[in-house]
């Protein structure tokens, strides 16, 4: 038996943190000396210390980890572990999110951006034969996946599908969750629907404002800033409808993120 300091030297945790098990019960000490209230440890329990602390550094909280030491098999502590791996990825993404936003603020206020002119061009959209999948997803980059389960879909199932796809925002306004979303992609004859997954034709725009945007997809916010400018200055078109957004060229088929091009497309009203 060891005193908690012998046990803390010899395992490498702090006595804070052996009390602080101690107190949460994640390691009661294997005995207490009944006349000087010593916590005594033994190296039995140094294997439930070193699962603690690898769990406390995979970021899993004291409440986690007792979850996971009342799993009765490895296969659901596997799948606490695989949770807790799609958690720490979606924070590191958010942060990487935070981190590009700084440096475009950064940039902007030492001014080493220039303002960005993006040509919009009117045209009209005819009906397309379509694979429609529609669908509320968390937020805007979780469309991708999304793109992923129409693509399984079309596997499934052998549907003749052409290389034109395009999204269809239902929103209203901008969301920063709970983004109602169409992806459609085009076919040459219509399937059996299943699900969320239905065969139809989209609307036909008569007047649609369209304009391309280069490189990463982080422009896209300043594409819609600059067609803002453009309707201001073009006060006899008016937004009416569901935009929709064109990757013609993406993380599939470009490596290269500077070279990405969206095409957005904003449908309009034209008043005299």
């Amino acid at each position: 038996m060891f005193k908690i300091g012998e046990f803390s030297k010899l395992t490498q945790v702090s006595v804070r943190m052996l009390r602080y098990y101690d107190e949460t019960g994640l390691l009661k000490p294997a005995k207490i000396d009944s006349w000087t209230g010593y916590r005594m440890y033994s190296t039995d329990q140094i294997p439930t210390l070193n699962k603690i602390v690898y769990l406390r550094d995979s970021g899993f909280n004291v409440s986690e980890i007792a979850v996971a030491f009342n799993q009765r098999s490895d296969t659901a502590l596997i799948e606490q572990l695989n949770q807790k791996h799609i958690e720490i990825k979606a924070n590191i993404q958010a942060e990487q999110a935070k981190l590009k936003k700084l440096e475009i603020a950064k940039a902007e206020l030492l001014h080493e951006k220039k303002e960005t002119h993006y040509n919009v061009t009117i045209k009209s959209i005819p009906s397309y034969h379509v694979l429609s999948l529609r669908r509320v997803i968390p937020d805007y980059y979780a469309e991708g996946e999304l793109w992923k389960e129409l693509s399984e879909f079309v596997n499934q199932y052998k549907v003749e599908i052409t290389n034109q796809t395009f999204s269809i925002y239902h929103d209203e306004d901008y969301r920063e969750n709970n983004v109602d979303v169409e992806l459609c992609a085009f076919v040459n004859k219509a399937g059996q629907d299943h699900g969320a997954f239905q065969f139809r034709h989209t609307n036909p725009v008569p007047v649609m404002a369209c304009t391309m945007v280069y490189g990463d997809f982080s422009n896209i916010a300043a594409a819609f800033l600059s067609f803002a400018k453009w309707l201001q200055q073009n006060s006899q078109y008016k937004m009416n409808g569901t935009s929709r957004q064109i990757v013609h060229r993406g993380p599939w088929n470009e490596e290269n993120q500077q070279k990405y091009l969206t095409e957005i497309q904003i449908p309009l009203d034209i008043f005299s």
